[in-house]
């Protein structure tokens, strides 16, 4: 009976996590935390109510400090002792920067929100982590980040994105190997390009695929991976042309 947090769950992919967590059953995960910026997203509460106290909503601001601080204590509250199991680290920004690099102008803030907070948040909760039995944290990556997949990528006018989410791999790349020997798993994950509000009607799948194919990852997770890059498996998108092939397969960094 695991536990679950989820950042950044009012919408897009975390209010996709939370809604599939909220299906599973009550032996498989116990308790599952919705964090956003506001408490009163109208759908997270709808899920709330009824999931007979198994989600429970927490307000949590990953940009401030003291946000987090204060979301620690509630959740600690809120788990009578228990540890932490899973830690998702989802909120996240994208830009869009048509002229490329001569129009971004966001990059401290994309970088705040995309790297430092997913480290902010990771820091605070560790010690309820280190009290969990999986003791798994998952940032949640794109192939975009992907250095040696960039030419690919070339195309897309989101210079701060990528490179936000580049070091958001090496900072899951440098928890992991500071923590390997508690037993943690540090995984940076790819759910490939969803229709979100992020991702816009023209993406590849629908966002409740993206959310079942990563949770599919994470309940399979192991401290064997622990540092790994690695993509979600949709059958038929293995060998599909062009930049976006969903293998479940390690990503190149």
């Amino acid at each position: 009976m695991a536990s679950y947090l989820v950042t950044g769950s009012s919408r897009g992919l975390g209010l996709a996590l939370i809604t599939r967590l909220a299906t599973l059953p009550r032996t498989e995960v116990a308790t599952i935390i919705a964090t956003a910026r506001q408490d009163n997203s109208a759908q997270l509460k709808e899920i709330e109510n009824a999931s007979s106290g198994r989600v429970q909503i927490v307000k949590l601001d990953v940009t401030d400090e003291s946000s987090v601080k204060e979301a620690v204590v509630a959740v600690e509250r809120q788990l009578q002792g228990k540890g932490l199991d899973y830690l998702v680290n989802n909120a996240g920004v994208m830009d869009w920067s048509p002229t490329g690099l001569e129009g971004m102008d966001n990059l401290n803030d994309t970088l705040n929100i995309n790297v430092t907070a997913p480290h902010r948040v990771s820091r605070a909760f560790l010690p309820l982590l280190r009290k969990g039995e999986k003791k798994t944290v998952i940032n949640i990556s794109t192939t975009l980040g992907s250095v040696a997949m960039a030419d690919a990528f070339r195309s897309m006018p989101s210079p701060a994105y990528k490179i936000s989410k580049a070091a958001l791999n090496m900072l899951t790349v440098q928890y992991a190997q500071q923590y390997a020997d508690d037993g943690f798993t540090f995984l940076a994950i790819s759910p490939g390009w969803l229709r979100t509000k992020l991702g816009s009607d023209r993406a590849d799948l629908p966002v409740e695929i993206g959310a079942e194919k990563v949770l599919d990852i994470i309940k399979k997770a192991t401290p064997e991976q622990n540092g790994k890059y690695v993509n979600i498996h949709v059958p038929g998108w293995e060998t599909r042309e062009g930049p976006n092939q969903y293998d479940g397969k390690e990503i190149p960094w």
